[in-house]
């Protein structure tokens, strides 16, 4: 998928979206889920998308789900 520079944080701010949404499917909360401003600056074709910090339930909560889509 080729996007244009000023289609880049708009695309990147709808995969977020949609992230956010699978995770809270799973009951999980990245609190710190947002756009990398520093990339979204700069010249790379997509900005970085930045998963922040998550407290140890949720880590938990993730490595589950990854372990049960795993065992699929």
């Amino acid at each position: 998928m080729v996007v244009r520079d000023a289609e880049r944080v708009r695309v990147v701010e709808e995969v977020i979206a949609e992230l956010k949404a699978e995770l809270g499917v799973s009951g999980l909360l990245f609190p710190s889920l947002r756009v990398d401003a520093v990339s979204a600056a700069g010249e790379t074709a997509y900005p970085l998308v930045q998963l922040g910090c998550v407290n140890l339930d949720t880590a938990m909560r993730l490595v589950a789900v990854l372990h049960g889509r795993a065992a699929r």
